[in-house]
């Protein structure tokens, strides 16, 4: 591990100091530390990323400074100097004074961080009252400021309204104004941009730099993404498991990593490069023409109807054996065509062609022996587990529900997690046991348990850890290639797309503005909203293959 001290910093006293901190695990778990003999100092007026794995103690360390943990996991030692003030030391009512004044945070999920029930406006104006600043109307204005400062449109309009009312990206900046209401020296950022759009994330990426050049903050990035490092970051700390393994400005840490996770990481991120894949003639499981989905909301005795055409005329073929990737940013109506095409939303027109049959004309009853073959892998492995089943009637209910004999189908599910890469064991545990890489590959056996011609995965690598999205992407192309299966891979992720995709199509809007193999799209595209898409990718300008070769 390379020390903090031999890294370049500035020669003025650091904002925030974390000295040798300890946080303790309840005993019986699988290591007794979550955080372990952490050192490292950050300055004004720098972004320090904390990079790793799920698990890898970043975020903890991260509550442990804002004094958010949880009563059962307690600092047994060390310090958090901030501005020379031991944040340990203090009880909570001085830390309830110091959060939102000196130290703010921001959360990785903004829909989770804002009370639906009050507005935007109430919510940030909230953070001034319990701290008793900007009295009377000159809170309002600070609101309005607010808004305008991280890039809100019409503030005066957005301050009434609800966050359910808002996109992802405008929630996060609903958080961010939040945050930087009483303009802290501290900044906190935990995975604020991991679900996020590439274009919003561009934009949410851009928003934080500026805040950070004009506010004079020190910024903790807490993520996982290393083209976001390579976006942002002045320095980077790399920890693995509750370790800090490996710390050096964004050049060295990057382009010289010297630890052997920092490398496996770096060896694992989506390298946006296009491959070359073989387009053999193959049978094409699904065929879709001309597909239409329109949605209709409102029309009161004063309002309009609102009409929004989710899907406006998309076609595009499926074939064995081969993958289809549907990239776009949210609202493109890239996850409404999975819905239609399992048959979980209806369609306003087009024909979905499966194996040579229009399954959009059949009743459910008629598409119910169908269902088999065409099967979802969603997007949070998760919620779409139920808690209370074991993995083994989880992975087996499907086929017993269509006939097939519970000791034939025990034997099957035993069969797909080994050939997902789990324990046996696996079987007899819950999906709270498990991972989120390891729940996303229960997800996939559950899927392939019904032996479909064709799987949508849906986001479904989009909140995975970079080491684990890489194993998740290696079993999907070995499964299809065994299998012989046709895959829709639907991802605002474009690095991705490329690396697995035979076909790709970009949405926007509701139409398919280009189409082609991964080279030609993402090395040449033509339709300006592809260019703007591909321009947005954090870090593009960063080559980890050069990383990979080197080592």
């Amino acid at each position: 591990m390379q020390s903090p001290d031999q890294n370049p910093a500035p020669a003025a006293v650091p904002l925030l100091s974390v000295r040798d901190l300890t946080i303790a695990l309840p005993a019986g778990g699988d290591r007794p530390h979550a955080v372990s003999g952490v050192t490292y100092d950050l300055h004004a007026g720098e972004i320090l990323c904390i990079v790793g794995e799920s698990g890898s103690g970043k975020s903890m360390s991260a509550n442990a400074i804002m004094g958010l943990l949880p009563p059962y996991l307690k600092p047994q030692g060390g310090q958090i100097l901030f501005k020379g003030r031991d944040l340990l030391a203090q009880d909570e009512n001085t830390l309830l004074s110091m959060r939102g004044k000196d130290m703010a945070m921001v959360f990785q999920e903004p829909l989770s961080a804002l009370n639906p029930v009050m507005t935007v406006g109430e919510q940030i104006a909230e953070v001034m009252r319990v701290h008793g600043a900007y009295p009377g109307e000159a809170r309002h204005r600070r609101v309005l400021e607010l808004l305008e400062f991280v890039g809100l449109p019409d503030p005066a309009t957005l301050t009434h309204s609800y966050p359910f009312r808002l996109s992802g990206g405008q929630r996060q900046r609903v958080v961010i104004a939040m945050a930087l209401a009483l303009e802290p020296a501290l900044l906190i950022a935990d995975e604020p941009t991991t679900a996020l759009d590439v274009t919003t994330q561009a934009q949410i990426l851009a928003l934080i730099k500026r805040i950070q050049a004009e506010k004079g903050m020190g910024v903790m990035f807490v993520t996982h993404d290393f083209g976001v490092v390579a976006e942002i970051a002045d320095r980077v700390a790399v920890m693995e498991k509750g370790v800090l393994v490996e710390m050096g400005t964004a050049q060295q840490v990057l382009n010289h990593p010297q630890h052997p996770y920092t490398r496996r990481l770096i060896g694992a991120v989506p390298h946006g490069r296009a491959k070359e894949r073989q387009a053999d003639a193959a049978e094409t499981v699904l065929e879709v023409r001309d597909l239409r989905k329109t949605y209709v909301s409102g029309g009161g005795l004063f309002s309009k109807k609102r009409v929004v055409n989710a899907v406006d005329g998309v076609s595009f073929r499926v074939q064995r054996g081969q993958t289809l990737g549907i990239v776009g940013e949210s609202g493109s109506g890239k996850s409404t065509i999975g819905k239609c095409l399992l048959k979980l939303t209806g369609i306003d027109g087009g024909e979905l062609l499966f194996d040579g049959q229009d399954i959009a004309r059949l009743s459910e009853r008629q598409f119910r022996p169908l269902r088999s073959d065409v099967q979802m892998i969603f997007q949070d492995p998760f919620a779409s587990l139920n808690p209370r089943h074991t993995v083994g009637r989880i992975i087996t209910d499907g086929p017993v529900a269509n006939g097939v004999p519970l000791a034939q189908a025990q034997a099957r599910g035993r069969e797909l997690l080994q050939l997902v890469g789990l324990e046996p064991s696996a079987f007899d545990r819950y999906p709270n046991q498990f991972s989120g890489g390891q729940r996303q590959r229960i997800g996939i056996a559950r899927a392939l348990a019904l032996e479909p011609k064709l799987l949508v995965a849906d986001e479904s690598v989009s909140a995975l850890d970079v080491s684990v999205q890489a194993q998740v992407l290696e079993l999907l192309a070995d499964l299809q290639k065994r299998l012989n299966i046709g895959l829709i891979f639907i991802t605002h992720d474009l690095r991705v797309a490329a690396q697995i995709c035979h076909h790709v199509i970009v949405m926007h809007k509701g139409r398919v503005v280009e189409s082609g193999p991964p080279d030609q799209i993402f090395d040449a595209p033509r339709h300006e909203y592809t260019q703007r898409l591909i321009a947005a990718v954090p870090g593009k300008e960063w080559d980890p293959t050069l990383i990979r070769a080197a080592a």
